[in-house]
């Protein structure tokens, strides 16, 4: 295999990690519900992501670090609205999206 191609398939690797996360925040953000999220799925992923990111840092790759750090956020913030008490939710989500 040619390293252009593996830096491709990378690539869409990381595009799709990262990309993957996106609808769930938005449905999140739009229904202000997470009652059927699994806890302890996000709490193992945004783990995984620390992780990856902590890699990719003590590697210093760029790559690694960018795609698991935007992972990181958006894993993160489906945990955050997941733990927080519905209110706090609604705060939220107004912040991001007033129009919902």
């Amino acid at each position: 295999m040619t390293p252009q191609i593996a830096t491709i398939i990378g690539f869409l690797a990381a595009l799709c990690s990262t990309v993957s996360f996106a609808p769930q925040a938005w449905k999140i953000i739009r229904s202000r519900r997470t009652k059927d999220i699994s806890t302890r799925m996000y709490v193992i992923t945004v783990l995984g992501f620390a992780f990856w990111l902590a890699y990719g840092i003590m590697l210093a790759q760029w790559p690694l670090m960018l795609s698991n750090g935007i992972c990181l956020l958006l894993s993160g913030f489906i945990l955050v609205m997941k733990l927080s008490p519905q209110h706090l939710k609604e705060e939220i989500a107004d912040t991001v999206d007033p129009t919902a």
